[in-house]
């Protein structure tokens, strides 16, 4: 499988963003001290998210905030901006090139087996269509006593 911790990074950076936008300036620096990551990844995910319509984003140290309801962002919008886990088909799955033709198997994988990864990816797709940020804000303030 393809996925990466671009789409998970996404998310944390987003939910960081909302937890403490209101009180302080949200920069790279600062989502990238709650991720613990390299801020240069922070830095390129804030950009695709700010592509996507999701955030604004402040030049220097003005900070990150959340522009679209979080209602309106599902986690499937998430994954698509950030081009999490996909290939250049843009998938899950990515297929070895060269199957042998002469084999039996080589020659047939793709009929065999295109059709239920293509069924997985669906799947997986619908599911992340079903969860929002607002979501996910309320199932963190049930862990936190942190006040949003």
């Amino acid at each position: 499988m393809k996925i990466t911790s671009r789409f998970t990074v996404a998310v944390h950076t987003l939910l960081v963003i909302y937890t403490f936008g209101k009180e302080q300036k949200v920069t790279s620096d600062f989502i990238a001290a709650s991720v613990r990551v390299n801020p240069v990844v922070i830095r390129r995910t804030l950009s695709s998210l700010k592509a996507a319509g999701m955030i604004d984003v402040k030049a220097g140290s003005g900070g990150a905030s959340i522009v679209k309801d979080l209602k309106d962002i599902t986690l499937y919008d998430v994954y698509t901006a950030v081009d999490a886990g996909s290939d250049e088909q843009g998938g899950l799955f990515h297929f070895h090139e060269n199957p042998n033709p002469a084999c039996p198997v080589g020659k047939n994988i793709h009929t065999v087996l295109d059709g239920h990864l293509a069924d997985a990816q669906r799947a997986m797709e619908r599911e992340l269509e079903k969860v929002t940020l607002y979501d996910l804000t309320q199932d963190l303030k049930k862990f936190t006593k942190f006040v949003f």
